[in-house]
């Protein structure tokens, strides 16, 4: 199983985020891309020396998004993440790029070398903050193959957070996984309803049962609630490993080894 071979494990992976400064272009815009990927850098180290079992670089401070990623964007991500990369080379490495820019994605990190992405929209429409998103995997799963990226595995996320889902409300968060299953993806993401809130535990069992790939939880994991998502494959951590527990702030070293810590012993 692919996702065996590149985490070492097939539960309770932990994912930490690595929310890269706002980029160039940008309305918060504010630094040199130099000092931002010195900090991406410098967060990486802080998940490696705790013992985190991969990253997400992602694009997280440029508010508000757009579905018109400018070709600056992608530049300075391929710049940030062949960066992380270099800094955490032996650490399994995905993007994200806001909103909803997954070819791009695909193209920087095959040029950075990294392993994974996660893409929002990749099947069904649903109406986010930034407009409406569709569904993008035939096209995204032929732009992978043309460019020679099909190792680079595809996490997609099912029923988003901070989107409207009326379009497909008689469509369970099951099925939605099942149809992502059957369009390929190498794995799916379930949320709450925006950055941090928790996914529900329900849906995760629920979603566990319908599909064969593997299942991550990508928002609103805490010390406090880890136990309940033990049984996914992987959590992805932003919010809690920030001063503070607020997604915009720094990432705190005490909070990341002390979340590892309990997960050493959860894990036993």
């Amino acid at each position: 199983m692919e996702f065996l071979k590149l985490f070492g494990r097939l539960k309770s992976v932990v994912i930490g985020m690595v929310h890269v400064g706002a980029l160039p272009g940008t309305p918060q815009s504010s630094l040199p891309l130099t000092q931002i990927t010195d900090k991406a850098c410098y967060e990486s180290e802080i998940y490696k020396d705790a013992g985190v079992d991969g990253l997400i670089v992602e694009n997280m401070h440029d508010l508000p998004y757009t579905v018109s990623v400018g070709p600056e964007i992608t530049a300075a991500m391929a710049v940030i993440s062949a960066a992380v990369k270099q800094t955490c080379p032996h650490l399994p490495l995905g993007i994200q790029i806001l909103c909803s820019a997954n070819q791009q994605a695909v193209a920087v990190a095959l040029a950075a070398g990294l392993d994974f992405i996660r893409v929002e929209g990749f099947v069904f429409s649903h109406v986010a903050d930034e407009g409406i998103i569709n569904a993008c995997a035939g096209d995204l799963l032929r732009y992978r193959k043309q460019i020679g990226a099909q190792h680079i595995q595809i996490f997609a996320d099912v029923k988003k957070k901070h989107s409207a889902h009326a379009l497909t409300a008689d469509v369970s968060v099951s099925e939605t996984a099942k149809a992502a299953e059957l369009f390929l993806a190498d794995g799916v993401v379930l949320t709450g309803t925006a950055t941090g809130m928790q996914a529900d535990p329900k849906e995760l069992k629920e979603v566990e049962h319908a599909v064969k790939i593997p299942v991550l939880i990508g928002s609103g994991v805490t010390l406090e609630n880890a136990r309940n998502f033990l049984g996914a494959n992987a959590l992805i951590i932003g919010s809690y490993f920030k001063k503070d527990g607020y997604w915009a702030n720094s990432v705190d070293p005490d909070r990341v080894k002390t979340f590892m810590d309990h997960m050493g012993k959860l894990r036993k």
